[in-house]
């Protein structure tokens, strides 16, 4: 078994569970890899159970078996930079604070290598999304993709931009807001989701347009197929504004014109059955808490 961990930062809390983590995998044997600088984190824990470390950029490849992100869900979406197309199977332990993406309790850390090993999950393919932006430089360093969203945003103004929009070469419409969301379901729970857009699940086929503080009273968040070519158009007072990809962020002249599609690769969610999408929003968004429950 080959195990790569990764984490952007390490608290003295946190110490038990990695240690735990550990310490299962020392009994199987299991070729353990730490992400180079978390490795430094938390080097006095790993000392001679680590194999190897790697880097966004080398390290990694198809060989391994299973990726471990410690952190919250902004951890696991840096981690999906590290995974690109590899098919690596990922899962997070959640040492942060909400943890939709992040969902295994660190508690029950010892867990998720006994029940992968017993078989106790499911892959879960999820969709990313991924731009071009017509242009010789790289702006995204060859990370051009995201797994929650690509937004497009106003910089430096408090004034409004627009937003043109065409789907599949067809105009939809022009949005006057603050800017605009194209999110996977998985990133539904995001972003999306405080701008007013639907929850989906994970597993649909779908993209959803969610416009941010739109002026228009009738721009609506729109739900359309995860195979439509989106193309937008952004005007403004300023003459460049902001693109992210999940958290990544790029500063981009308005005349460039930005298309965004379904990337060609997934990323593969370990979805454990003690841990399943419907429960994380029983017990992360409250469902079910009305007391006639």
């Amino acid at each position: 078994m080959k195990v790569a961990i990764y984490g952007q930062s390490f608290q003295e809390e946190d110490q038990l569970c990695v240690e735990e983590l550990l310490d299962e995998l020392k009994k199987l044997g299991a070729s353990v890899y730490v992400e180079e600088n978390f490795n430094e984190l938390v080097a006095t824990i790993t000392k001679e159970q680590v194999k190897g470390t790697f880097t966004q950029s080398k390290g990694l490849d198809s060989s391994f078996d299973m990726f471990v992100s410690f952190g919250g869900d902004g951890t696991m979406l840096r981690a999906v930079t590290y995974i690109k197309d590899y098919g690596i199977p990922i899962v997070g332990v959640n040492t942060g604070r909400l943890g939709f993406l992040s969902t295994f309790k660190k508690e029950n850390v010892r867990k998720l290598v006994t029940e992968f090993v017993a078989g106790h999950y499911t892959i879960e393919e999820r969709t990313l999304v991924e731009v071009e932006l017509n242009s010789e430089s790289d702006e995204f360093n060859g990370l051009n993709f995201a797994l929650n969203e690509i937004t497009v945003s106003r910089k430096d103004t408090t004034s409004m931009i627009t937003v043109e929009t065409w789907l599949d070469d067809e105009y939809l419409t022009s949005y006057w807001s603050d800017g605009l969301i194209v999110s996977t379901p998985t990133g539904s729970t995001g972003y999306s989701l405080s701008c007013g857009g639907p929850v989906i699940a994970p597993s649909a086929k779908s993209l959803v347009l969610t416009p941010i503080a739109p002026h228009n009273l009738n721009a609506r968040p729109l739900v359309i197929s995860d195979s439509t070519q989106i193309r937008l158009k952004v005007s403004g007072r300023e003459q460049t504004h902001l693109v992210s990809l999940d958290s990544r962020i790029a500063d981009i002249p308005n005349d460039k014109e930005i298309r965004i599609k379904k990337a060609d690769f997934t990323i593969k969610m370990i979805e454990y059955k003690s841990e399943s999408f419907l429960k994380t929003l029983r017990n992360k968004l409250l469902w079910g808490e009305d007391r006639r429950n």
